[in-house]
């Protein structure tokens, strides 16, 4: 860190000793929910009543920034498996009880230049690689150094190291959920405007060194590339993303493997009603060992249904044909930003194409004035991997 804070230093223009008006801004968000999960397999079903409080401040001048930020998770209603505590013969809910220092950067913001040290939330693109896992109640955030750098217009360089990657397990994370990984990770992604959307490359190098999760098991290195991008289309909007990419083994990895990964997802906005339907593949290793396409790193609950079944990548891998549809208000009497969604899921191997099952995702949201309420509703249906599970939501988010 104290080479970072130098490096930092020397980043800065001549003048910046003088001093300048320093502004403080508070930073304040809380979320209070319940979660609720029936498991056939289990004797018993889970419920959690979670509060999450985060506080912090920003300090701002000129160029420069220092942020620090905390949080604080309380189970008010406790009767779950958190993954650490409790009974495993319950469902597993993965928000443990945890007091921590979820943020602590320095920033320096030029023009055509960001950098960012210290401890900070980390996403890329829709975050399948790498991301901030921020549905979950205690979320991921890395030690780190990231630079941002726009060298031509519409063109965008980021890149960042990070040698640890605090986890969602909190204060008590141990044996295979550690509070902390540590390891030498590198994310890279250039990004370019053109005229069909966003064209992105990417390198994601990511390093799970701890012997006592066998994390090292879940290192590897991605390249690939992505587009993303939307048009109008008479009244309504069109959006789309592609994106393929290549995994194989790296650092302590024992696994000699190699994987692909594809995406193609499409979505049209009408105003209100929308619509749309993808297919994601995360592939199996074409030869004969049992290892796949693994995203550890990633913000897992946006992708594969909200059942959580396959945050792990099953050895033979896993293709989504998903479709959505829904409709949205911009306000509707007191509520703005009303939104009612549903979307399904059929799941099925990579290698032989077996059916693992398929899954029904349900969710309604609203906004009143600083405070966001939220049902969400996730079935998953077994049909050859995992057991038959219903999952409810019910949220609260209020932020300053």
């Amino acid at each position: 860190m104290t080479r970072t804070l130098i490096l930092l230093l020397a980043l800065a223009p001549a003048g910046t000793a003088h001093a300048q008006a320093v502004k403080l801004e508070p930073l304040s968000e809380a979320r209070l929910r319940y979660e609720s999960v029936d498991q056939d397999g289990l004797a018993a079903n889970a419920e959690a009543q979670t509060l999450r409080v985060r506080a912090g401040v920003e300090a701002k001048a000129g160029r420069w920034s220092a942020l620090g930020e905390g949080q604080g998770n309380l189970a008010i209603v406790d009767d779950y498996f958190d993954g650490l505590h409790g009974a495993a013969a319950r469902p597993i809910i993965a928000d443990p009880e945890n007091i921590a220092l979820v943020r602590a950067q320095l920033r320096y913001a030029a023009p055509a230049f960001t950098v960012t040290a210290g401890r900070q939330r980390i996403g890329f693109d829709d975050e399948r690689f790498v991301g901030s896992v921020g549905f979950r109640q205690n979320g991921q955030s890395y030690d780190a150094v990231r630079a941002e750098v726009t060298p031509l217009k519409d063109v965008k360089v980021d890149l960042a190291y990070a040698w640890s990657v605090r986890t969602i397990w909190g204060v008590d994370g141990a044996g295979a959920r550690q509070q902390a990984v540590s390891g030498d990770n590198v994310f890279a992604n250039v990004g370019a405007q053109t005229p069909v959307g966003k064209l992105s490359a990417f390198a994601y190098l990511v390093d799970q060194d701890e012997a006592a999760m066998q994390g090292f098991r879940m290192s590897s290195q991605s390249y690939g590339a992505r587009l993303d991008g939307s048009k109008p289309l008479g009244k309504a909007k069109i959006g789309w993303q592609l994106s393929y990419a290549r995994q194989s083994d790296w650092h302590r990895n024992p696994n000699d493997y190699s994987a692909d990964y594809y995406l193609a997802d499409v979505a049209v906005d009408f105003g209100g009603p929308r619509m749309g339907a993808g297919y994601e593949v995360l592939g199996a290793d074409g030869g004969l060992a049992l290892t796949s396409f693994q995203t550890p790193l990633a913000t897992g609950f946006k992708f594969q249904g909200w059942a959580d079944k396959f945050l792990v990548t099953p050895p033979d891998g896993i293709r989504d044909l998903y479709a959505s549809a829904g409709w949205s208000w911009k306000a509707v009497g007191p509520l703005k930003a009303v939104t009612v969604t549903a979307a399904y899921h059929d799941y099925r191997s990579d290698r032989a194409v077996r059916s693992y099952g398929d899954e029904i995702d349900l969710l309604a949201s609203a906004k009143l004035g600083k405070v966001t309420g939220s049902l969400r509703y996730a079935h998953y249906n077994a049909d050859g991997f995992a057991t038959d599970t219903d999952k409810f939501w019910l949220q609260l988010d209020w932020m300053l």
